[in-house]
């Protein structure tokens, strides 16, 4: 399998951006692509719960712990204070796919939309300064650009960008 396409979605806090990649997400799977996804946090997060066995593997010290079941798997890695990983070190780490999706990540070199909402938490467009944001989905009229806008909600239009842009539709006519 060729490497995966990449494609972002970027925006201020409170901006849209996880319920688009939600829906993206659903939206091109049952299109039949492959999609994984990539968040970046910009806090300390924790996705075990306190006193499991896997959080008291990791507190005890463990570089990785791996947590394994019938119906999934997860690695935690703890950095322990090494930098965090740069973003192509994350993306070499994930299973062949068609498309990753990109939430956060909002200064890395790739295509994205930028996500607005008027209840942000900071509503500076992002698209003036990044040359990498292709579109706009927002929640209210964006004048001035000459960008494509989509509206926030408009999910199979901003899918069908997405395919577009990424050139998955040509993956598909090889399928």
């Amino acid at each position: 399998m060729t490497r995966a396409k990449i494609f972002g979605i970027a925006g201020w806090k409170n901006s849209g951006k996880t319920g688009l990649a939600v829906r993206l997400v659903a939206e091109l799977t049952a299109r039949g692509y492959r999609v994984s996804t990539v968040k970046h946090a910009h806090h300390d997060f924790d996705i075990d719960k306190v006193g499991a066995d896997s959080f008291r593997h990791r507190q005890a010290g463990a570089h990785e712990v791996a947590i394994v079941s019938g119906t999934r798997y997860a690695v935690m890695h703890e950095l322990r204070g090494a930098p965090e990983p740069s973003f192509e070190e994350i993306l070499a780490r994930l299973a062949p796919c068609d498309l990753v999706l990109i939430e956060g990540y909002k200064r890395e070199p790739i295509p994205k939309i930028e996500a607005r909402r008027l209840e942000a938490a900071k509503r500076t467009p992002l698209a003036p300064e990044d040359p990498h944001i292709v579109a706009i989905a927002a929640d209210h009229p964006v004048p001035d650009t000459a960008l494509p806008v989509f509206g926030l909600d408009d999910t199979t239009a901003v899918a069908d960008f997405v395919v577009r842009v990424t050139g998955l539709d040509r993956l598909t006519e090889n399928r």
